[in-house]
């Protein structure tokens, strides 16, 4: 079946987007970052929880039965992460937005595209034939009302909930000292969510895997990364596999390498080496199983889409670091689960940006994630070289004078 791929795209709405942090969402924690200028801008064009709630029900009463929103999860202080479903295809695209509270445009464009996916329209219709995509608008409920990173665990309630920790280090990942993005983590601890994954699915957190590192698997300690994990071996069992995994973030100001254009949106493929590669030894066991081709492929769909517009704010689209090796993220364990993998990280933070950026920028993600879903459903992505995924020009920290 052929879709007609412009005509869908241009149902799609929009609404506000923004950006993160200073230094690439993947960066070293403990990593000096240089000054960024926050709170210049509320956050009130964003979506809150209670906000999120509402628009889903709404676009669920109002979809008659294209739109499935439930409740697959807590954060750690009781707030609901939903999923809603829509499609009824055995391709499966997972779309994960705002892990990180201050990283809010995605949950804006995942709201777009469900209300462009529930039109109940005839092109809609057939599209939703091939696919079946959830979307986790919300990850990280508890950091998005405070509009921080982190999540508002502690290190104690995660020894409470596993004893057997009672003796081991703080995970990495936990920041309870210091102010980070003007948030003070000494008063409100928490962790970074997004390396709190694990390839191992299955696994039970053990004393001797803490404090862990950066190029080390995460431990599902936390109620959100455990949300997400459920939601995704859930969609294994019912289909087999996840054939796309989508996680939606931001980062600092960035420009396209060897030019002084600063760059909309960072896409990526790649966040741990090859199994089947001296440098991936580590991930052997899930050789069979990892696609980098197919997640090239993805990227490839989105970057293309973007690029067909020309001259624009939809241009400057360039890759993140490459080279990573980042096993604790969930586009990392979940590449190696069979998972194709694409990473949208979207430029600045959310208090940087006023009205009319914060639109640019979402309608850059939804035409990037609509491009996606369509050539995942129409299998248009099989006919690209994956090898031109190594054209895309790099990210650059600095401009070229």
């Amino acid at each position: 079946m052929v879709l007609l791929k412009k005509n869908w795209t241009s149902t799609l709405g929009v609404l506000g987007l923004c950006t993160a942090l200073a230094m690439p969402v993947y960066a070293v924690e403990n990593e000096a970052k240089p000054e960024t200028h926050h709170h210049d801008y509320g956050i009130s064009g964003f979506i809150d929880h209670g906000e999120l709630t509402k628009t889903l029900l709404q676009l669920e009463a109002k979809s008659k039965g294209t739109v499935q929103v439930e409740v697959a999860g807590q954060s750690f202080n009781g707030l609901d992460i939903y999923t809603a479903r829509v499609g009824t295809g055995d391709k499966v695209l997972l779309i994960q937005s705002e892990i990180h509270g201050n990283e809010k445009t995605g949950t804006v464009a995942v709201l777009n595209l469900l209300k462009s996916l529930s039109n109940n329209s005839k092109q809609t219709k057939e599209l939703l034939e091939e696919v079946t995509i959830v979307f986790m608008p919300m990850m990280n409920p508890d950091a998005s009302e405070a509009d921080k990173r982190r999540n508002s665990m502690t290190w104690s309630d995660v020894v409470d909930a596993y004893p057997q920790l009672s003796g081991a280090s703080p995970s990495w990942n936990y920041f309870d000292s210091g102010v980070s993005q003007s948030y003070d983590y000494a008063a409100n601890p928490g962790f970074d969510v997004n390396r709190d994954f694990n390839p191992d699915l299955d696994y039970v957190p053990e004393a001797e895997d803490f404090p862990g590192a950066s190029n080390q698997p995460g431990w599902f300690i936390t109620p959100e990364s455990q949300t997400s994990r459920d939601v995704y071996k859930s969609l294994q069992d019912e289909f087999g596999n996840v054939d796309v995994f989508v996680d939606l973030h931001h980062q600092g100001m960035y420009y396209v390498d060897g030019t002084s254009d600063p760059v909309t949106l960072s896409l990526s493929a790649q966040f741990v080496p090859d199994p089947s590669s001296p440098e991936g030894a580590d991930y052997a066991e899930y050789a069979d199983t990892y696609d980098y081709d197919f997640s090239r492929q993805l990227n490839l769909l989105a970057y293309n889409e973007l690029q067909s517009y020309g001259d624009s704010k939809f241009t400057n689209v360039s890759l993140y670091s490459q080279g990573l090796d980042l096993p604790g993220t969930a586009l990392g364990s979940y590449a190696l689960n069979g998972s194709g993998t694409v990473l949208f990280e979207v430029r600045g933070q959310t208090q940087m940006m006023g009205q009319k950026e914060k639109g640019q920028l979402s309608k850059s993600v939804e035409r990037g994630l609509s491009a996606i879903i369509e050539g995942v459903a129409d299998g248009s992505v099989a006919e690209l070289d994956p090898e031109d995924y190594e054209d895309i020009p790099l990210t650059a920290y600095r401009p070229t004078n």
